[in-house]
């Protein structure tokens, strides 16, 4: 049996020594530290504080802004934002969570990204191009798709397998263009316009993979948005992964989470359409044999009323000999009737003699 016996010289700490001291440590040793993150689980509460995380694609910490270091700053925080803090870490006694105490906060890289965005979206949503009356309804069966993307991407093979996969009569035609870059935005616009002037296809799909917003900043720049607007063809995005949203998507007729799903909503099921075109062959079948049917049953009838000519002329015949018949009959009591007239006419005569 081990015996668990804490030395004679071990101090004992209750929990509020323990945060209290630790708290104390991180403080000294981490005084007004810089940190670049992106601002999530943001909240402020009636006090005027800011609470929230700042995390990176790794971790994630708590951090506080108290209400008069927030009323220094130049822009609201939001969610998504990427900022830029001084902070002295810390630790917060009464839950024993490590935080940081952010001094001062400015926007960086993606931070500034993100209020353009902001800015461009209220500016086309005020003009109306994200109402939904205006939307272009999507063919439900596409004669062809283009689709506008990098020829060399993943986007461009995922939407290919997937029509392959559903439906892969409907031909497809690609309008490449760069989707990442300074001129991604103009090979973008040039794109739509081209799909629109050729007049190849009856539907667009505008695709691009995942990535930073950065990676893809080309889909919410404002020569973008106006080609999809402007567009005769109802054009589906799928841009990114599903937690990215572009101003493209708000444009378009139609929104995908992804690549891949664009194309799912474009495309019918071909497993559903011969499953109904089954159902539709058995109909007819039983439609066909069913007028077959009324059909035989009919000449069955007509068959059954039709007499051979020579039995036409064999009652023709007796009839005209039964007409005879009444002819002679009618001559001979015509001719009785008139003799018979003449000798009661010749006896009124023969009594009238002069003799």
């Amino acid at each position: 049996m081990y015996s668990h016996q804490a030395p004679h010289d071990t101090t004992i700490f209750s929990v509020s020594q323990l945060n209290r001291q630790v708290k104390h440590l991180l403080e000294q040793h981490f005084f007004a530290a810089t940190i670049i993150g992106e601002i999530s689980n943001l909240s402020q509460p009636a006090s005027g504080h800011y609470y929230f995380s700042l995390k990176d694609q790794q971790s994630q910490i708590r951090c506080a802004l108290f209400k008069h270091q927030a009323q220094r700053l130049t822009f609201k925080p939001k969610n998504g934002l990427q900022v830029k803090i001084i902070a002295d870490v810390s630790l917060y006694e009464a839950r024993g969570d490590y935080q940081l105490i952010v001094q001062a906060m400015q926007e960086t890289g993606e931070g500034i990204l993100y209020q353009q965005f902001e800015e461009l979206k209220l500016k086309l949503d005020h003009k109306g191009w994200f109402a939904t009356d205006i939307k272009k309804p999507i063919p439900a069966m596409p004669r062809t798709v283009g689709i506008i993307t990098s020829a060399t991407g993943a986007a461009v093979r995922d939407i290919q397998a997937t029509l392959k996969r559903r439906f892969p009569s409907i031909p497809l035609i690609i309008y490449p263009c760069m989707v990442q870059g300074i001129d991604a935005k103009h090979q973008i616009s040039l794109a739509i316009k081209t799909a629109n002037r050729r007049k190849e296809c009856d539907v667009l799909i505008l695709a691009r993979g995942g990535g930073s917003l950065e990676d893809l900043w080309a889909f919410n720049e404002e020569i973008v948005a106006t080609a999809i607007h402007k567009s005769r063809l109802p054009i589906i995005t799928g841009i990114g992964h599903e937690t990215d949203t572009s101003i493209a998507d708000f444009v378009a007729d139609v929104r995908a989470p992804t690549p891949s799903a664009a194309a799912e909503i474009l495309s019918p099921d071909g497993d559903d359409w011969l499953q109904t075109f089954t159902g539709y062959e058995i109909i007819l079948e039983e439609v066909l044999k069913r007028g077959l049917a009324q059909r035989r049953q009919k000449v069955e009838w007509l068959r059954s009323r039709l007499r051979h000519p020579g039995e036409r002329l064999q009652a023709q015949s007796q009839s005209l000999d039964n007409l005879e018949l009444r002819l002679q009959n009618a001559m001979k009591a015509k001719i009785q009737n008139t003799q018979q007239q003449l000798r009661n006419t010749a006896s009124r005569h023969e009594a009238k003699h002069p003799r």
